[in-house]
């Protein structure tokens, strides 16, 4: 958790924040350290911009999974107009 929060510029009080708001649920290893996928290193990184700008955590968290809902209702939206072609 330490390097995460070195990579990202934060605290591991802050990714530890985004857990606690189910943002994201890093791996635990078999010593029970938490590990981050380069996924969630980025959902964390936009998380931290928003926190960054003044967005409350609880604000940036909703914010970040509408952007996730956004963006797969485009995929499957292109999907299917790919598919009517």
């Amino acid at each position: 958790m330490g390097r995460a929060a070195d990579m990202l510029g934060t605290t591991p009080a802050f990714l530890r924040s985004l857990g606690e708001h189910r943002l994201i649920t890093p791996l635990r290893s078999e010593g029970g350290h938490r590990r981050y996928s380069r996924y969630q290193l980025r959902i964390a990184a936009r998380a931290r911009e928003l926190v960054d700008a003044g967005t409350a955590v609880e604000a940036a968290c909703r914010i970040i999974a509408l952007e996730d809902q956004l963006e797969e209702a485009q995929r499957i939206n292109e999907q299917l107009r790919a598919r009517a072609r």
